[in-house]
């Protein structure tokens, strides 16, 4: 299936590992340009100089703190500039889970202001072209008690959430989709779940068998789902939460 991506200009967040790299690699490998973002400036040189040795679009980086809407919105600025413009937002950066006030705070900056102002930062170039797609990465965690129980990084996504999906209908009027993606439990090598894999046996292996197949998904699974939904094959798709988890979570979606 052609999912529309040829030729499309795409912002990724948080995209030189993990979930983030996986979905720009699977844009750039459907046709479209991408710019990417990371905190570190050596793993952003490096990701682009890979990136771009192995495909054949344009491949642009910087070096953002997500947290600083300064340079965040300055990089989506840039990036737009280089790549001539833009059809797709992608929303992935996140913080790690925290229960003390300055590790929500954090949270709070990384996860959901980093939305708000960047979609308001893209926004017009955004309906420039008659439209385009913001994607939020979520988590199951964000729709049901898991672990320990909720603490800043599922609270704030089920914030991000919300917010995504109510702007389906006020971006919505601009020609702009606007879709969340909510993975479950991902293994990644070098990830959280790797490391719990390898200091919590027992957790990650009662957590694998929560899945009704018994294994995790990867980053493959959920870039192909933005993917789907950053492509003009998915043109009448909007306000939705597409859940990609293997059957992990239990509540019945209607």
């Amino acid at each position: 299936m052609d999912l529309g991506l040829a030729g499309k200009r795409a912002l990724v967040t948080g995209s030189t590992k993990g979930i983030g790299r996986a979905v720009v690699e699977t844009l750039l490998r459907e046709g479209a340009s991408v710019a990417l973002c990371a905190r570190s400036a050596d793993d952003v040189e490096a990701a682009v100089a890979e990136l771009s040795a192995a495909n054949d679009g344009t491949v642009v980086g910087g070096a953002v703190d997500a947290g600083d809407t300064g340079s965040l919105t300055a990089w989506i600025a840039s990036s737009i500039e280089q790549l001539g413009g833009i059809d797709a937002y992608v929303h992935n950066t996140s913080a790690k889970p925290q229960r003390k006030l300055d590790g929500w705070i954090n949270n709070f900056n990384i996860d959901l202001m980093a939305l708000v102002a960047g979609v308001e930062a893209a926004t017009d170039d955004l309906a420039e072209g008659g439209g385009g797609s913001v994607i939020t990465i979520g988590t199951t965690a964000s729709a049901e008690h898991f672990a320990t129980g909720s603490g800043s990084y599922s609270a704030l996504k089920a914030a991000a959430t919300n917010w995504t999906l109510g702007q389906a209908q006020v971006l919505g009027a601009k020609g702009i989709r606007c879709n969340v993606v909510s993975p479950g439990p991902i293994l990644i090598e070098g990830g959280d779940w790797d490391s719990i894999r390898q200091n919590m046996a027992p957790f990650f292996e009662a957590t694998q068998q929560a899945h009704p197949g018994g294994q995790m998904g990867s980053a493959q699974d959920v870039a192909n789902v933005v993917a789907f939904l950053a492509g003009d094959v998915a043109s009448h798709v909007n306000g939705a939460n597409v859940t990609v988890d293997g059957g992990f979570l239990k509540r019945i979606n209607y």
